[in-house]
């Protein structure tokens, strides 16, 4: 056999190649993608996964989660999430400090199947008290926010910290206005590394915290609703969104529990100014919705019309450049073997945003399974997409996975 894993038949859409065409990928033993051909022979793969009738992309990645399960309060497990979503990557988005850093990455990242990385949180302790009954900003208390222990804990974990995290506003923040974001770039700058920033509710506002983001900063929740929203109530955007993305700020929607607006979303997108990052800030009071995970998150933006390319441009090229790792998010020979086979299901779907809106689409994507690093993770809960068979193929018995209902038809 000349490769371990071999996905056939499916659709792979590579936004960072432009590729979309019917194609065969082939993984060798050391997880990486060995070839992508038209048609590659059943016989040279040790397995074979069927995915006449899928969408063969790369590994998604949430540049927004929260998974410092058992650590914190608010924290999911990245590998229960993983095949359900398509995700291969998962960006935490500050849970931990510095102080706790250590401990999510011995306990959660290093023991995780699917890969784990982080921002690190500008207070000490992180997200500590966040929950349906108790709220307690991490930033309400400014001796919390130390940028010299920042820096150490982002030098000393430097393998998996990609940039700083801020939560600013009255909920995350109490009276502390500005200063935790003035705090958190002082860090990142030092660190050379990116900042993302949360907005809640103001004080402070989003005029005090967009012009200090730099190019390639985050703004996450970039579609969240009134107030600090960014348009006004005519619809029209805010200039100084129209600035900070001419600046290079990249938008990242947060999704999470009540940041994203469609009557926000649909004024952005009429007005050109289309997320570059599509995340769900999933954690324990979101995940159950309305944000669910990445996958209902890209289906939200394609019922409001983003096209499929778009949408998985930002769920996987877009994180990956944000987070400086080009070797992630793209399908490419040598590239790592991280893949999400997905489906566009349709059905009549009702979607809700955080403010209770609802918005009913036609079609949206699930996921057969990933591959992470070479290995096949079927995605169990899919009706029948768990059913293995085997047969002969080409006079050589080959094990084949079947990831749609009938080998060489396309599934409903």
């Amino acid at each position: 056999m000349q490769f371990d894993l071999l996905l056939k038949g499916g659709r792979l859409i590579d936004p960072s190649s432009g590729l979309d065409a019917q194609r065969d990928v082939a993984i060798a033993d050391d997880g990486r993608i060995a070839a992508i051909d038209a048609d590659i022979p059943f016989d040279r793969a040790g397995r074979v996964i069927d995915a006449t009738g899928s969408i063969v992309a790369p590994g998604l990645i949430d540049l927004h989660s929260h998974v410092y399960w058992g650590g914190t309060s608010l924290g999911v497990d990245a590998d229960r999430l993983a095949a359900k979503s398509g995700t291969t990557t998962f960006i935490d988005a500050g849970s931990a400090g510095a102080g706790n850093f250590l401990g999510f990455r011995r306990h959660v990242i290093e023991r995780s199947k699917v890969r784990i990385l982080a921002y690190v949180n500008i207070s000490f302790a992180g997200i500590f008290g966040f929950s349906q009954t108790v709220s307690v900003g991490e930033c309400s208390d400014l001796g919390l926010c130390n940028p010299r222990e920042v820096v150490a804990a982002a030098r000393e974990h430097r393998e998996v910290v990609v940039g700083v995290k801020v939560r600013s506003g009255r909920h995350a923040g109490g009276t502390s206005g500005i200063a935790p974001v003035d705090l958190a770039l002082e860090a990142a700058d030092q660190a050379g590394l990116a900042l993302m920033a949360h907005i809640d509710e103001p004080p402070p506002g989003r005029s005090e915290v967009l012009p200090r983001l730099r190019k390639g900063d985050v703004l996450t929740h970039c579609f969240r609703p009134f107030p600090n929203a960014p348009v006004f109530a005519s619809g029209a955007v805010r200039p100084d969104m129209r600035l900070a993305r001419e600046r290079g700020v990249i938008f990242d929607i947060g999704h999470g529990m009540g940041s994203f607006d469609f009557a926000v979303a649909k004024a952005m997108l009429s007005e050109g100014l289309a997320p570059d990052v599509i995340s769900s800030d999933v954690h324990l009071y979101c995940v159950d919705g309305p944000a669910f995970d990445i996958l209902v998150c890209m289906s939200k933006l394609l019922a409001l019309g983003m096209p499929l390319v778009e949408v998985l441009r930002a769920a996987t090229q877009r994180p990956a450049e944000a987070i400086a790792r080009p070797d992630l998010g793209k399908l490419t020979v040598g590239a790592v073997g991280d893949i999400a086979v997905l489906r566009l299901r349709p059905g009549r779907f009702t979607f809700v945003d955080a403010v209770g809106a609802s918005l009913v689409a036609e079609q949206r994507l699930v996921s057969d399974g990933i591959v992470i690093g070479g290995t096949w993770w079927p995605n169990e809960a899919v009706d029948d997409l768990s059913d293995t068979e085997r047969f002969e193929a080409h006079g050589h018995e080959t094990h084949v996975d079947v990831v749609s209902r009938h080998f060489g038809h396309s599934h409903d």
